[in-house]
């Protein structure tokens, strides 16, 4: 038992230490390639973390389990909204951008809306999974072209919002 408790709190540890070096080399490679923090969250940062998700999904569509895999991605992203940001803002107030809520929410909203179309009758396939990759590729893109056309304003703003220190830093935990 201890031993089990022991490997989880390493891992814990290795897991923070991770994410703060991830954050902290995102942060500075969007200031020295002059995109905003933001568009490199929505796609280095969001591409590597789910990293975990894509072995885990496609481990299981392999095994023929396509439930675990629809559930590992649908809970995921349902922890990452409530128990993420929940606990991160518990931490620490967050700074929610004009461009999140006008812009980031409501693609969210519409890419979940669109997964609940298409899985509609039931199954996901190669039409459907077409059409999320495709969709992934056109999100990418946009966010590139975006933060290519991105003005000084936009990216002072951007700077402004990423913590000088990360949250465990300034936490009397």
């Amino acid at each position: 038992m201890f031993v089990q408790l022991g490997l989880f709190l390493a891992g814990l540890a290795c897991l923070i230490a991770g994410a703060e070096a991830l954050v902290r080399g995102a942060s500075r490679m969007a200031l020295s390639l002059g995109i905003s923090p933001l568009v490199i969250g929505l796609t280095v940062v969001a591409f590597g973390t789910s990293a975990p998700e894509v072995a885990v999904s496609v481990g299981a569509a392999l095994d023929g389990k396509p439930d675990l895999a629809i559930g590992n991605v649908v809970g995921s992203n349902i922890a990452n909204v409530l128990l993420i940001l929940g606990i991160s803002a518990l931490i620490a107030p967050l700074a929610v951008s004009e461009q999140i809520i006008r812009q980031e929410v409501p693609i969210m909203i519409g890419i979940s809306a669109l997964l609940v179309a298409l899985a509609l009758d039931g199954t996901l396939g190669p039409v459907e999974a077409g059409i999320l990759l495709a969709l992934a590729v056109v999100y990418t893109v946009f966010l590139i072209v975006q933060a290519r056309r991105g003005s000084a304003r936009a990216q002072e703003e951007a700077l402004h919002e990423l913590p000088e220190t990360a949250a465990w830093d300034a936490s009397p935990l």
